[in-house]
């Protein structure tokens, strides 16, 4: 195992072009780093650099404390687990598997060892003999890892590993994921541009926007307290409710068209009081037929145990999510007018209306 570290490392193409504008951040020994964001934030060229396939503008990455620009992917001690599997159709799951072993010419007793020890902790056993046409696409994806962890790598490297499988198979993989990195311990780093699963597996996450990390920080650090506007709406689902207001000194607040809000001055903090800015409050955190703002439903979106329901209070969108037994007692129908608001139990959220970062004191 070993630390996985950046140094104000950038990448531009075309001489200028940035696609990665400085990233600065040390990944812990046994770590599991999740770099989540939407198409084209520059995470999977990030993921790339660390393992080779690109070129660094400038900065440096470290493995185990040694810089690794100018080493060939093969002199890394990383192994790679691709979204499409990889694996040759005409070899077995175990020549697969030890496919890499093979031609770094290791004792064939060692290979068997490797590989078996591998299959054993995916469950992939009674498999060896198969080939990749005879697994489902969840078995393949367990080849693809049990390949890179029978290297025994430094770091390992997922780069959207389960975007290729249909949804139910995608959450038995991230507890496949889950107790393979508990059982091996292996610093690692993963992308994916699905923000339930850095939820769900990441020690810390990396939020990227534009080539930009937004914020690096724990699942629930990001989640209870997002940096920006960008990562309010990102992170959550659904997303975090953002509403342009003017607060008034004595607390009060007033939208950008005008609508007075009926929001407890004591949850408007000083820091935010006499100017303008976003006020965000997360669906699961509203009630209904609460003080707050007055909403005209538009839709209510059934999901099974809960149901969210969209309105609009002026030009502002808002979703507020309920459980379906609320929504019983309410019967609430598009085109009802609702009062809505926070539930008291959770602080509200502020972002300056220029540049989106989170309001200082808040």
């Amino acid at each position: 195992m070993a630390t996985l570290s950046f140094r104000n490392v950038k990448k531009t193409y075309a001489g200028n072009v940035p696609v990665i504008h400085g990233i600065d951040v040390d990944i812990a020994d046994g770590e599991f780093v999740v770099i989540v964001g939407p198409s084209g934030c520059g995470k999977s060229t990030l993921m790339r650099m660390v393992a080779g396939l690109e070129e660094i503008t400038s900065g440096t990455i470290e493995i185990d404390g040694k810089v690794v620009n100018n080493l060939e992917p093969a002199e890394r001690d990383i192994a790679m687990v691709f979204q499409n599997y990889a694996l040759y159709p005409h070899m077995s799951v175990f020549q697969n598997m030890a496919y890499g072993l093979k031609i770094r010419k290791m004792p064939k007793d060692e290979i068997r060892k490797r590989v078996e020890a591998a299959a054993q902790i995916l469950e992939l056993g009674p498999l060896l003999e198969r080939r990749p046409r005879q697994l489902s696409g969840g078995q393949r994806q367990r080849v693809a890892m049990g390949r890179a962890i029978v290297r025994e790598p430094k770091v390992f490297l997922f780069d959207e590993p389960l975007s290729n499988l249909d949804a139910k198979l995608r959450v038995a993989m991230r507890l496949e994921l889950l107790k393979m990195h508990r059982r091996l311990g292996t610093t690692s780093l993963y992308v994916t541009h699905d923000q339930v699963e850095a939820m769900t597996l990441a020690h810390r996450m990396i939020v990227m926007n534009k080539g930009i990390p937004e914020q690096i920080g724990t699942p629930m650090e990001v989640f209870e307290k997002p940096a920006s506007t960008f990562v309010a709406s990102f992170i959550g689902s659904p997303p975090m409710n953002l509403i342009n207001v003017h607060a008034h000194g004595d607390g009060t607040l007033k939208t950008e068209d005008g609508l007075d809000l009926a929001i407890p001055p004591t949850a408007v903090p000083g820091a935010v009081r006499g100017r303008d800015i976003i006020m965000g409050m997360r669906p699961e955190h509203m009630v209904l037929n609460s003080p707050g703002m007055r909403v005209e439903v538009e839709m209510v979106e059934t999901l099974g145990s809960e149901q969210l329901v969209h309105g609009r209070c002026g030009k502002a969108s808002v979703v507020v999510r309920c459980t379906t037994r609320q929504m019983q007692e309410a019967v609430i129908k598009a085109g009802d007018q609702l009062n809505i608001g926070p539930d008291g139990r959770h602080e509200l959220h502020w972002f300056e209306t220029h540049g989106g970062k989170r309001a200082q004191g808040t």
